[in-house]
């Protein structure tokens, strides 16, 4: 049998889908489960959403559209990023996708050479798919440390010491899965001052920007000269609970034409009433979002002021998205496990499905903290339950 490619047999994965479906068996074998490990929210897509999509298909809306996106969604989408971004965005610049993904594997293709020593700058912790879509298309991954003592954020000056004549881009993910970190005005200041200095790329993830608990969200492409450097990337997954229907959008000057031919090459174009569907989210009322924000601000009290009163376990407060990571180095001692991973599995069979750290990227040098990941896109029955549960283990 011919074999397959090197780069598929060392293709990186999302580890969340994989115990998802561990999980899944789990539950149908009759377990008893809360689960805390798909980053998902649980509320239901609004009607008024709902109702476009079924309207679009309808009225024979479900052909081919313009691989970039159809013009109402270009143009709220520019709408969307001018008014959240503090920037002026021309439709003609923004591109659209099947969700977010598309755009870090477009982006990479569109800024590197494979097999050239081409390096980016990647959040470590962070989505696993930063690293495997760097290294299969061909790049040079560079993590930059996120660690507790900084607040997850990244030093600046490690930054500036990784950067190379090799570095083309950094990725930032504001907020930040999977340790809620929000990025400050004057972090992303001093980020701004390095890419303008040495010419590199920015690729902003934001698809949490809606999920702020405290202050404001920050985009780097408003400080002044960004707007060339970044590419900005959101979608409607998070901020209208609409993770299925898999549609995103992105914003670059330079960048944008060439994400639309990338997009013929793969997709052709995002579904046609898919494409209504966020027209409506992005101009229709935005106060099912608000309530969905309030919402998960109250679970966030909930379970970092639980998880903070478990014997071994501390937890920083995160400023945005839908996931706390909790130091467990002791709790791991306590019961037993040898590290996060073997933690996570021995609570997995008291009942609580979470991800390990190792699970968002390899430790850090010099690393001896152990962490895990909640995902608190569940109800506060849910979450004082595996709570509960959590004390339990690690206590009794």
């Amino acid at each position: 049998m011919a074999e397959i490619s090197n780069r598929t047999a060392t293709l990186g994965t999302e580890n969340a889908f994989v115990v998802l479906a561990e999980v899944k068996k789990r539950i149908k074998q009759g377990d008893d489960i809360v689960n805390f490990c798909i980053g998902q929210p649980d509320f239901d897509t609004p009607d008024n959403i709902k109702k476009a999509a079924i309207r679009a298909i309808i009225e024979g809306k479900t052909g081919y559209t313009p691989s970039a996106g159809i013009t109402e969604l270009r143009e709220a989408a520019a709408k969307y990023f001018s008014r959240t971004r503090g920037i002026e965005v021309d439709p003609k610049h923004v591109a659209t996708a099947c969700g977010g993904k598309p755009f870090i594997y477009w982006t990479i293709l569109s800024t590197t050479d494979h097999g050239v020593g081409d390096e980016i700058l990647y959040p470590n912790p962070g989505f696993p798919i930063y690293e495997s879509q760097i290294k299969a298309c061909g790049a040079v991954p560079v993590a930059l440390p996120l660690r507790e003592e900084n607040a997850f954020s990244f030093s600046i000056d490690d930054l500036a010491e990784k950067i190379t004549s090799k570095t083309k881009m950094l990725i930032l993910n504001s907020p930040h899965n999977p340790t809620g970190n929000v990025l400050k005005k004057h972090e992303l200041k001093g980020i701004a001052d390095l890419a303008m200095e040495h010419d590199f790329w920015v690729y902003s993830d934001e698809v949490y920007s809606s999920l702020i608990y405290d202050g404001k969200f920050e985009s780097i492409v408003s400080i002044p000269g960004m707007e060339e450097h970044t590419i900005v990337v959101d979608c409607v997954s998070k901020s209208y609970a609409m993770t299925g229907w898999r549609l995103g959008y992105a914003y670059n000057k330079h960048l944008s034409e060439h994400f639309a031919r990338w997009m013929t090459n793969t997709d052709s174009c995002a579904s046609h009433p898919i494409q209504w569907a966020g027209v409506e989210a992005l101009n229709g009322p935005q106060g099912h979002s608000q309530l969905m924000t309030e919402s998960f601000k109250e679970r966030r009290n909930l379970i970092v002021n639980g998880l903070n009163e478990m014997s071994g376990v501390s937890c920083l407060s995160p400023g945005g998205a839908f996931y706390a990571w909790p130091n467990v180095t002791e709790a791991c001692r306590k019961v037993g496990a040898a590290n996060s991973e073997e933690f996570r599995k021995m609570l997995l069979d008291h009942g609580v499905a979470v991800l390990a750290d190792t699970h968002f990227g390899p430790k850090n040098p010099g690393q001896e903290q152990e962490y895990i990941r909640f995902s608190y896109a569940t109800s506060q029955e849910e979450i004082s339950e595996g709570l509960k549960r959590m004390k339990e283990f690690v206590e009794k």
